[in-house]
């Protein structure tokens, strides 16, 4: 029976979900896991540049890899012939990829491609392509993950994840510092490592209700214009225009030591695949790559203000001399 009456809980968003029509997960990890197990995947091959994550997926549900390698321009920079049971991960890295190419990448296998989207929420999934979307990275979530697939599969007998324990390192962040909680974010990310699949927890649900998707898309879209306009000149990779992306992502020739120097501003830039080196050496591109392209932050809390105050203090890190 319903609760009546009590102490008021949260207000429920009545917004209809971006990727409704998915199947909403726990997390990314556990989309790609669910993949696993409902195709039937003997082999996985992914690329160099990649989190661990994935990696890890693999490993845990004793699914084979893989990797190939990824050029200068993000593209896949090997040929892969998939054998039987083979399947090849795409990552859409900072929605670089428009659907034309990798409806020519799904072509190319035969249908047999998971598209990581995880860097480009707001771009729709190509009919009858496996496509999974990651929110954290997006929203002030604690989890949650949506998956698009014809697979069939489990999903009305999952178990319904509950988030309202991950949930302080969020709260905590309204009214103190980023940094008095970084150890809970990090430890949140950690712990799905080892969370079975779940279907996505109503309080994600209710959160993710409560956008305003289009203000959240043309708020990233007008600070990624600001940044290029600002920093393409310095940047190493050519950017096309990308609906919504993730990040700036800004390859510098000493990204690094550029991002320690932003750091002792309180300017805080992830690197976003620590285990690359690990796996490839410190000499292979993805190594550069993952080392020294700089994810600048252009995300809904900002605006143009932020933007040029970020614009300007990366231009002295990199130069000592400011933005004319």
């Amino acid at each position: 029976m319903k609760e009546i009456g009590g102490y008021i809980e949260l207000d429920a968003g009545d917004r209809p979900l971006l990727h409704g029509g998915a199947l909403a997960l726990n997390c990314g990890r556990n989309a790609l896991a669910w993949l696993l197990h409902a195709r039937g995947i003997r082999k996985l091959w992914i690329p160099r540049l990649i989190c661990d994550s994935v990696t890890g997926v693999c490993d845990r549900e004793g699914v084979p890899r893989a990797f190939y390698g990824i050029g200068p321009d993000l593209r896949p920079a090997e040929e892969v012939a998939l054998g039987e049971g083979e399947w090849f991960y795409f990552v859409n890295y900072y929605s670089r990829f428009g659907n034309d190419e990798i409806a020519a990448v799904a072509a190319r296998f035969g249908g047999r491609v998971v598209v990581d989207n995880a860097q480009s929420y707001f771009q729709p999934p190509l009919p009858g392509v496996d496509t999974l979307y990651t929110c954290r990275k997006y929203f002030g979530v604690a989890d949650g993950a949506f998956l698009y697939s014809d697979a069939p599969g489990d999903r009305d007998g999952l178990p319904l994840d509950e988030s309202f324990d991950r949930m302080r390192f969020l709260l905590g962040r309204v009214e103190r510092p980023a940094s008095e909680f970084y150890a809970e974010y990090v430890a949140n990310n950690v712990r799905f490592a080892a969370e079975p699949v779940k279907r996505m927890s109503r309080l994600t649900q209710t959160l993710l209700r409560g956008i305003d998707y289009m203000r959240v898309r043309e708020v990233r879209e007008r600070n990624y214009a600001l940044l290029h306009a600002r920093l393409g000149g310095l940047n190493g990779l050519a950017l096309p225009d990308a609906p919504g992306t993730f990040m700036y992502p800004l390859l510098l020739d000493n990204g690094a030591a550029v991002r320690k120097r932003l750091q002792a501003r309180r300017i805080y830039v992830p690197t976003l695949w620590p285990s690359v080196s690990g796996w490839c050496g410190e000499d292979a591109a993805e190594s550069r790559l993952a080392r020294d392209i700089l994810p600048l932050p252009l995300d809904q809390r900002y605006g143009p203000e932020e933007m040029e105050y970020l614009a300007e203090a990366v231009q002295l890190c990199y130069t000592g001399e400011s933005i004319p």
